[in-house]
């Protein structure tokens, strides 16, 4: 069957090759292990179970997991040995199983996800690019939603990503994550157990962006509404020639966003310091979690 999960649309017969996202029809993964950097009440004390798919249906230039997502870097696995994976992380204590970049996986991640069952909420952590008509084959399965909405603009979205209809597939994605799960439930630790967080990692020179994209979610979902400004960006791929976003984030320029995106109303903001841009952050892509499989 020729593949149209994701808004790429790239008609790959991904039994015999590799789609525009470049994995197949088989699931493969980089690492999977308790990862403590999320936002609070996502990784809390015991760190959030994180799998990392291999591929990418974006592609963004500046990718901080570059050789996973457009080297598909990783390990194929069965629907067996990935449920094994689940089982290992939960063992570890982790407070969910979150799906990192696995959008070009969710017809295949929605059967697995029926049978698993699992005993810790499902965080879907993905780029937001990704139909609302793809993601309706999940409700009922993913808890929580982690989306970023990256651009508003479609220049950007075109010169970052190659997808210049990148926020209109993403707002509509986001509303249809938010009418599955609604606002985030924590429990009595402070610990997410449904709902959406909206993500936007701001880029150096474009912080237009992010205050756009952020008045656009106050204006359609409840002040409520979780929010997580990201500070992390370090250039990475690409991006290291391509001015301005071949440098790191200024501090006036976050400063001028947090300022902006505070006016707004929003009642649950999440905000990043300054150490967040380092490559301390970003995890060691090793098979760590599927290697022993």
């Amino acid at each position: 069957m020729k593949c149209s999960v994701c808004p790429r649309e790239c008609n790959a017969e991904r039994k015999s090759e590799y789609g525009f996202c470049g994995v197949g029809e088989s699931f493969k993964i980089a690492r999977a292990a308790p990862h403590f950097w999320e936002e609070p009440c996502i990784s809390g004390s015991r760190g959030s179970g994180t799998v990392f798919f291999s591929g990418c249906n974006l592609g963004c230039v500046y990718c901080q997991n570059y050789e996973v997502s457009h080297g598909a870097f990783g390990k194929e696995v069965s629907e067996k040995e990935l449920m094994k994976v689940f089982d290992l992380l939960i063992e570890k204590g982790v407070h969910n199983l979150n799906l990192v970049t696995s959008a070009h996986y969710a017809p295949m991640l929605a059967k697995v996800l029926k049978e698993y069952n699992s005993p810790v909420p499902i965080v879907w952590n993905s780029s937001g690019y990704e139909k609302a008509e793809t993601l309706e084959m999940l409700e009922g399965l993913v808890d929580i939603y982690l989306p970023d909405i990256k651009y508003f603009d479609s220049a950007p979205a075109l010169k970052y990503s190659g997808a210049g209809n990148y926020f209109e597939v993403a707002s509509a994605a986001v509303l249809e994550m938010f009418r599955q799960v609604g606002s985030i439930k924590t429990d009595e630790n402070g610990i997410a157990q449904s709902g959406i967080i909206i993500r936007h990692m701001v880029l150096p020179g474009n912080i237009s962006q992010a205050v756009k994209v952020f008045s656009w979610v106050r204006e359609n979902l409840p002040s409520e509404t979780y929010i997580s400004v990201m500070r992390q960006y370090t250039p990475f791929g690409k991006a290291k020639e391509m001015p301005p976003i071949n440098r790191k984030l200024s501090a006036r320029e976050y400063a001028i966003v947090k300022e902006k995106i505070l006016a707004l109303g929003f009642e649950n903001c999440f905000f990043q310091g300054k150490e967040s841009s380092t490559e301390e952050f970003i995890p060691n892509f090793n098979i760590e979690g599927v290697d022993l499989l």
